[in-house]
């Protein structure tokens, strides 16, 4: 809490205009630390921000490194991802940089994922936005490879989310086998339950607890009140899309209201 500027503002309003000096003063004081509470919250959100953004681009980097060697594949991944984002001049320069910073042998994995901790203490939505983008990264080329596991389970435990990184897992693997289906848009309702974290079994109350809980975490507007970079809004946006599109899946199949 700021109380200096109005202490300062109480005590020259005092001397200039005894009491009532003081209580303009006080409230002139109390308007200046509100100020400067707002302009410290935007500076923290900004740093939450650059760190979520530059750490993202940097342990894909280091994904990508992970079966030996960085492959074209790699790179036309990371570079869709930058188009999916819209990415352009400093920004798509910058994460270019983080990607490539990733890729190096001394870059320091326990390290970069120690200060994104330390940024986006208390926003576990945050930290499970940044797992499911590497969980997405590793599973872009059809196959999780055993060095990428090992580095998402690195990163789910750092993060606190060692419990919950094999759900994420599959809910991605359903997701990225209905964006390659051959079918299109229609969602295999197998497919639909898992990406919801649910079976065929589960009640109709259930399904929309889940589904609510799921496009809770992943409202990208909320994401982006939390730190998440506007920049990566889409990426939100696309989650929120096919969680929406599983959940009309199910409810169509069973008649749901």
């Amino acid at each position: 809490m700021r109380i200096w500027g109005k202490v300062f503002g109480f005590i020259i309003g005092f001397m200039f205009g005894r009491f009532f000096g003081a209580f303009l003063g006080l409230w002139l004081g109390h308007a200046y630390d509100k100020r400067q509470g707002l302009a410290s919250l935007m500076r923290k959100g900004s740093e939450r921000q650059a760190i979520f953004f530059n750490a993202t681009f940097a342990v894909m980097g280091h994904m990508a490194k992970a079966s030996g060697r960085v492959t074209e594949n790699d790179i036309r991944i990371a570079t869709m991802l930058m188009d999916q984002m819209k990415l352009t001049g400093q920004s798509r320069i910058d994460a270019q940089e983080a990607f490539r910073h990733g890729r190096q042998a001394d870059f320091d994995l326990t390290k970069e994922l120690e200060q994104f901790r330390h940024v986006t203490q208390g926003r576990a939505e945050l930290s499970q936005m940044f797992l499911e983008i590497q969980i997405q990264t590793a599973l872009s080329d059809g196959e999780l490879h055993a060095n990428e596991k090992q580095i998402l389970s690195i990163i789910a435990n750092k993060l606190g989310m060692a419990s919950q990184l094999d759900a994420l897992l599959a809910r991605w693997q359903a997701e990225f086998s209905h964006h390659q289906s051959p079918q299109g848009n229609k969602m295999p309702l197998t497919d639909a339950y898992v990406m919801l974290g649910l079976s065929e079994s589960s009640s109709d109350q259930e399904i929309k607890r889940a589904y609510r809980k799921l496009m809770n975490e992943h409202h990208p507007d909320k994401l982006v009140a939390k730190g998440l970079p506007e920049e990566m809004m889409a990426l939100a946006k696309t989650k929120a899309q096919d969680i929406q599109a599983a959940y009309e899946c199910i409810k169509t199949s069973r008649g749901m209201r």
